[in-house]
């Protein structure tokens, strides 16, 4: 999961805000079993998209991370969120018109995304996405340095669930905080919180709440 930038906004998401015409930038190194790290965020909005996109395992992000290419939404409310359903729906109640990922690359990999949205539709013309790949070229190290340095967490697996198990129950916790329009944090204490009253471990909980057999709204809080 992504950890907890101490400062929203820094020298590292500063130039994308000046140099391109945007409302919000996310810079995040993403490792192996992508796990990941943010490094930094310009306001709620854009810590939120990049927040939505850890928990759930879906959105731009994760297709620029495979493919290495940018994405640009121009309009996101009119386009086409069958790639991405859940996160689709989650961002649309955000004052979201347009997003944009793009690559963070060392040599040949990559390492990390940077998402931007602004809040009004439209795309980045050629001489724009040229800059924001050139930032993103410039961020990289210096975010890689920064994801290495972090020891901290935004939330803690609990103990004893093994490394595979992980990934299903960060799954739920991402669909439970789409369900509750909540927090990562406040999904997963609600994940455990009904495996301690159902008497079920948090990994059967999981295992149904990614089946869709269970559904958080329909559970008293």
């Amino acid at each position: 999961m992504s950890s907890a930038p101490s400062d929203l906004t820094d020298d590292l998401c500063l130039p994308f805000l000046r140099a391109l015409p945007i409302d919000g930038v996310s810079i995040c190194v993403v490792g192996a079993g992508r796990a990941g790290s943010t490094v930094c965020a310009s306001d709620d909005t854009a810590a939120r998209i990049d927040e939505v996109q850890f928990s759930l395992g879906e959105g731009p992000r994760w297709e620029v991370f495979r493919t290495g290419e940018a994405a640009i939404i121009p309009d996101f409310p009119a386009g086409d969120h069958s790639r991405w359903p859940m996160f689709g729906a989650h961002v649309s109640r955000l004052s979201v018109g347009a997003l944009f990922a793009f690559p963070l690359v060392i040599g040949a990999a990559v390492v990390g995304v940077v998402d931007m949205f602004r809040q009004a539709v439209g795309g980045f013309d050629t001489a724009q996405s040229g800059i924001a790949q050139f930032l993103a070229n410039a961020a990289a190290p210096h975010a890689v340095r920064r994801a290495t340095m972090s020891a901290q967490r935004e939330w803690t697996m609990p103990a004893g669930i093994a490394p595979e198990m992980r990934r299903e129950v960060q799954q739920a916790a991402g669909m439970i905080l789409v369900q509750l329009d909540t927090t990562a944090g406040e999904a997963l204490i609600r994940l455990r919180a009904h495996a301690f009253t159902s008497n079920q471990t948090i990994l059967q909980v999981a295992t149904r709440v990614i089946a869709r057999r269970l559904d958080f709204r329909d559970v008293p809080d």
